[in-house]
């Protein structure tokens, strides 16, 4: 025997077996029935997980008939019974087919109900950590409370989620459901070297991988490998960052610029009609700085699961030397953000965009900007949830 608490829905993943999870002695029943009928319909063993509080706990039940089943009789499967090495590897095949069925069941579960309230924190929880949620926060949130928990209702989840400003995940002991919700919602993102390669640091922690191909990647070698992405129909979503210059390595101009290493009018090669000739059918021009429309475009973007797309988010550099046609195409006012003091709530949400101008008082709990490093972005006016943000001047 153990005092060690363990987390036996790992399990049901690591084994693929279908698993419900009771919050309360009359969903013990209910499962228990319903565990049955999955386990004969889908031909697949089920696992009951318990936890040590709904064990413990005692409540009214409502008793209902008994259903008669007439007994199964054995007959002799050795290719399903025998788990010799050479069935096993046929029957991996059979258990990937079942946990697809599985997959659908999971959306459709009458167990897996979502809990209508008015409000914008929504939970998702399973068994007893249901209850400890729903005690705790009562109506103050919407719930998607599970009683089936493998394989998880990745469709419900993205629906579900779609629809609040905060979502938690509250669970027991390891990040079952977690790690799965991020593993599904979460993007592999590879980054080049140039200025956008600090992006991978805290708070953005928006790159995992770093390819080395340098400033201006896309007129140096992007042009070849987007011609793969395109020619093979990767499932990738391509984000070309034009900051009408070659930013980190010095603010040379490049072909997209429209003027030549030694400062002449030259032919500008523009990207948009580049990407489209390459096959890319998918294609949108956005600004980075208006959070609203990048957040629709990425949205647009993942939503096409079997076809690459490109997004090119268009906007000057915040060092360089503006053009005539900078100052012509971008509205490049500079005119420096301010917090008023008495509507911030010290949440730190601006802070989260990584701009280097914010400050935050730990003592006042106020943030503030400097002045001289505010380029007036506005970006985290966007971001702030209760206006306390705006550009010097404005009322």
């Amino acid at each position: 025997m153990t005092q060690n608490e363990q987390d036996n829905r790992n399990y049901a993943k690591f084994a693929k077996i279908a698993m419900f999870e009771p919050s309360d002695s009359q969903e013990c029943i209910d499962l228990t029935k319903e565990a049955y009928r999955v386990s004969e319909t889908y031909d697949v063993p089920v696992m009951i997980r318990m936890t040590t509080r709904v064990c413990h706990s005692k409540s009214l039940v409502e008793e209902k008939d008994r259903q008669e089943v007439a007994p199964v009789l054995y007959q002799k499967q050795r290719d399903k019974m025998d788990a010799v090495p050479a069935i096993s590897k046929r029957r991996r095949y059979v258990i990937e087919e079942q946990e697809e069925k599985l997959k659908g069941y999971a959306e459709s579960c009458p167990f897996n109900e979502i809990e209508m309230n008015d409000t914008k924190i929504g939970i998702i929880a399973a068994g007893a950590a249901y209850l400890y949620a729903k005690e705790a926060l009562g109506d103050k949130a919407l719930y998607l409370k599970l009683g089936f928990t493998y394989p998880l209702p990745m469709e419900k989840f993205k629906t579900f989620s779609d629809n609040f400003d905060e979502l938690y995940v509250i669970e027991e002991l390891d990040p079952f459901m977690e790690e799965q919700i991020r593993h599904r919602k979460d993007t592999v993102m590879i980054g080049d070297i140039g200025c956008y390669a600090l992006g991978g640091a805290a708070p953005l922690n928006a790159k995992d991988l770093a390819v080395c191909m340098g400033d201006s990647t896309f007129f140096h070698t992007g042009i070849n490998s987007l011609t793969d992405v395109a020619y093979n129909s990767s499932n990738a979503i391509c984000v070309i960052l034009d900051n009408r210059i070659t930013g980190m390595t010095g603010h040379q101009d490049n072909p997209g610029t429209g003027y030549n290493i030694k400062g002449e009018p030259a032919t500008l090669i523009d990207v948009e009609t580049v990407v489209k000739a390459l096959g890319i059918k998918h294609v949108r021009t956005v600004n980075p700085l208006d959070l609203k429309a990048m957040k629709e475009t990425l949205d647009w973007a993942f939503a096409m699961e079997d076809e690459p797309s490109v997004i090119i988010t268009k906007w000057p550099c915040v060092l360089k030397k503006y053009s005539k046609e900078d100052k012509a195409q971008f509205n490049l006012d500079k005119t420096p953000c301010v917090v008023d003091v008495d509507k911030c709530i010290g949440c730190k949400k601006c802070l989260s965009t990584g701009c280097p101008a914010l400050r935050y008082d730990s003592e006042t709990k106020k943030s503030s900007i400097a002045q001289a490093d505010c380029v007036g972005c506005t970006v985290c006016m966007q971001v702030c949830p209760v206006q306390a943000i705006s550009r010097k001047g404005d009322k």
